[in-house]
Formats: C-alpha cells, sequence, structure tokens
C-alpha cells in the first residue's frame, strides 16, 4: 500500500469529480491535503470535514487558477500553513461550453484555453519554489482521452487545451528534472463526474459506451489508482508519461 505519511499534497479543482475522488485518496493514504475551489463552496467545505475525520491537516483555498495574482495568493497561504509542498495534482478544468467551430467566439475559446492549460502554467510556476525544496517533487497532470482523439461532438476548444496539457507535461518533465521533480500525467476517458452530467447529453453517453471495450464510464475513484503510482516511490524513474485510463477506449 502506499503511504504519504508527512507529504502534502495540492489538488486543483478539488470540489467534485477526479479531484475529490484523488484529494480523499491521498488523505486516505496518510498526506495532509490542501484542497481548492472557485465557485462549489459547499462541496469543498464537506470535503474538507471528510479529510479531517482521516485526522490529517487540511487547507481549503479558493480562488482562480487562471489568475496569477490569486494563484500567488493561495501559493502563499500553503506557504504560511505547511512551508512546503511535495505533489502538486494539476486537476483544475473545465469544458465550459459545448460549440462547433461556427459557434466558438473568441471569448469562449480563451475562456477555456484560460481554465484548462493557463492554470496548469499559472500554478506550476507559483509552486515551484515550494516543490523544490520537497526530497522528490512530483506533479501530476490531469489530461484527457480528448488530447488524442479530438474529444467529443463541440469540443473543440476542450480537447486543444487538454492536448496543450500534454505538450506541456513532456515539456515540463524535461526543465524540471533538475530539481528532482518529475512530471507525469494521467489521461481519464469518460467517467461518471459532474463534468459529464453537465455538457454531455445522454445519448451520446450512451453512443460513447459502444467504443469502450468494459461498455461502462469509470468512476472518480478508478481514476486515481493511477495518480498515486505516479506520486510514489514506485514511479522515480517515470517522468514526462501519461497514463491512460479509459477502459480500453483507446488503444495503440
Amino acid at each position: 500500500m502506499y503511504s504519504f505519511e508527512n507529504k502534502v499534497v495540492w489538488v486543483t479543482g478539488s470540489s467534485t469529480g477526479i479531484g475529490r475522488a484523488a484529494a480523499l485518496a491521498f488523505a486516505n493514504h496518510g498526506a495532509d491535503v490542501i484542497i481548492h475551489c472557485n465557485s462549489s463552496v459547499d462541496e469543498a467545505q464537506k470535503l474538507e470535514e471528510e479529510i479531517k475525520d482521516c485526522n490529517k491537516k487540511c487547507l481549503l483555498l479558493k480562488g482562480d487558477v487562471a489568475d496569477r495574482l490569486q494563484v500567488e495568493s493561495m501559493v502563499r497561504q500553503i506557504e504560511e500553513s505547511f512551508g512546503r509542498l511535495d505533489i502538486l495534482m494539476n486537476n483544475a478544468g473545465a469544458l465550459i461550453k459545448r460549440a462547433r467551430l461556427e459557434d466558438l467566439d473568441e471569448e469562449l475559446w480563451d475562456r477555456v484555453m484560460n481554465v484548462n492549460l493557463k492554470s496548469v502554467y499559472l500554478v506550476t510556476k507559483a509552486a515551484l519554489p515550494l516543490l523544490k525544496r520537497a526530497e522528490k517533487g512530483r506533479i501530476i497532470n490531469v489530461t484527457s482521452v480528448a488530447a488524442r482523439n479530438g474529444g467529443g461532438f463541440g469540443s473543440i476548444a476542450y480537447a486543444s487545451s487538454k492536448g496543450g496539457v500534454s505538450t506541456m507535461t513532456r515539456g515540463l518533465a524535461k526543465d524540471l528534472i533538475e530539481y528532482n521533480i518529475t512530471v507525469n500525467a494521467i489521461a481519464p476517458g469518460v467517467i461518471t463526474t459532474p463534468f459529464h452530467d453537465r455538457f454531455t447529453p445522454l445519448d451520446i453517453r450512451t453512443k460513447t459506451l459502444s467504443s469502450i471495450p468494459m461498455g461502462r464510464e469509470g468512476t472518480p475513484e478508478e481514476t486515481i489508482g493511477a495518480a498515486l503510482f505516479l506520486a510514489s516511490p514506485y514511479a522515480d524513474y517515470i517522468t514526462g508519461e501519461i497514463i491512460e485510463v479509459n477502459g480500453g477506449q483507446l488503444m495503440d
């Protein structure tokens, strides 16, 4: 079993879905956890109580990860509370709205790029001084199967942003290895989360199941084993890799 005792983990976008499952898993495996939300405050506060029930320290941060000043403020709070950061999981992201190219205006494009891609740059850069203090720093980005297959109907901007996250993961892996920081990613497929409840119509979700060899959507908890592995000593010699977690939906 993985142990993250005496480790400090920050999971962005952790009030619901994959981020929530990750924060709980790290706490259950011994870590002190920093959780984050922007608008889902009630859900984040419930998660905070669950983590404290694990007898672990928990810091709840609220802010926009696409805003540099707010990100820097959150990092200062981490510095004041913990003085260090061992593991960063860049999970925050959103589709915002489905739109084909004809309806994809510049404002929507920028919003999608900011929340999915710019946020990874801003958070990672701001957190780097803390990660450099770790004995073996870990960064785990959350990309998507959409980065490989172009995404579903009306998700050009989202798929493009996640493709950027995948490429940034490899670039950061090269850039940060001199600080003994590894950078990897997980790429979930169709996972049963509020994301799909909000953005994916039932008929499209049903049709997508035919492309998944396992014949079902995954659960947030089923994505977390890969993240725990990448954060653990078992992955010491792995960097710049992306683990696909999609029930066999995408096979080379």
